[in-house]
């Protein structure tokens, strides 16, 4: 897809080209990328930019990123040392302003989610295009309730069920993106031996299959399956998820999961590089009309095993 089908002009209201559900980190983006301009276009270096606000070069640079929120006095003095004097125009910065420094809706499970990753749910929010490359399990994004259930708790052995379930209710959050009026364009490959896996057992793992047939129908959902014999893990390291936004603000970025961090990837070279891996990837998988056949192949291929039952019974 490309990218002029998913940019806009830079002639609309800031705020009106904001995806509303995109939370603080992706209004905390777009506007330091905003601010991030105004500087360049007068030759304003970060170090002069920082003195202005009492700062240094390095907050400027937190603040363009994203990395960090406004207060409104250093806005206020940044917009006059850029030369911004239209009452109109300071108004509808410090209103994008404001409307950064709210909490988004995942803000109930801060106590547990780490930091990286609440920048990211900021950006699947936002997202008009997810492309994805999953080698292990199931998308997260298309995993049922149980499956994820599943999955967290063999990541996450030692956690108590209470904390296992706030896990999976933050996951069945994510997914009403791909429910909502106005859905993000949503492709994902995956590997054949990651659907073969049957993670939680034969009766979940089945409802998972069953799950991922009616999605993969969606117009606005594209599922491809890489055949063992491919390799697909030969082609790519490991995961990896791609995003693209209608934000003419917002770069497009590659974000990689790790254990205890994530890394997130903007670079033009890292980009290009990326798309190429999953252009190889959507080339040497199944086309995505022959996802729904391949799916209910594989489950009726599969012997229908017993799920071993949970230990209930009288102790001794």
């Amino acid at each position: 897809m490309p990218a002029s089908e998913l940019r806009e002009g830079d002639g609309a209201p800031i705020a009106g080209r904001v995806a509303a559900d995109g939370g603080p980190t992706v209004l905390r983006m777009i506007l330091g990328g905003r601010m991030r301009r105004l500087r360049e276009a007068c030759g304003i270096s970060r170090e002069d930019a920082g003195e202005a606000i009492r700062g240094s070069h390095s907050k400027i640079s937190r603040l363009e990123l994203g990395r960090v929120g406004f207060r409104q006095r250093d806005l206020v003095d940044l917009l006059a040392f850029y030369g911004v004097t239209d009452p109109e125009e300071l108004a509808e910065f410090i209103e994008l302003a404001q409307q950064a420094s709210a909490s988004g809706w995942w803000h109930r499970d801060t106590d547990w989610l780490p930091k990286w990753f609440d920048t990211y749910l900021g950006l699947e929010q936002a997202a008009r295009l997810i492309r994805c490359y999953e080698p292990r399990a199931v998308p997260e994004l298309l995993q049922t309730a149980d499956y994820a259930r599943a999955l967290l708790t063999l990541a996450h052995p030692d956690e108590r069920d209470d904390a296992i379930e706030r896990r999976v209710a933050l996951r069945m959050r994510r997914q009403q993106i791909l429910a909502r009026r106005d859905p993000p364009q949503f492709w994902v490959i995956v590997d054949e031996a990651a659907l073969r896996r049957p993670i939680g057992g034969s009766t979940v793992w089945r409802g998972q299959l069953d799950h991922l047939v009616r999605l993969a129908a969606q117009p606005h959902i594209s599922v491809q399956v890489v055949a063992d014999h491919v390799g697909g893990p030969a082609i790519a390291d490991g995961a990896f998820t791609m995003l693209r936004f209608a934000e003419p603000d917002l770069p497009d970025i590659v974000y990689l999961q790790q254990l205890t961090s994530a890394l997130y990837l903007d670079k033009r070279a890292d980009l290009d590089a990326y798309l190429r891996v999953v252009n190889v990837l959507s080339v040497h998988a199944a086309p995505p009309e022959y996802t729904v056949g391949l799916l209910e192949a594989l489950r009726e291929r599969m012997p229908r095993t017993v799920d071993r039952p949970s230990d209930t019974g009288d102790r001794q």
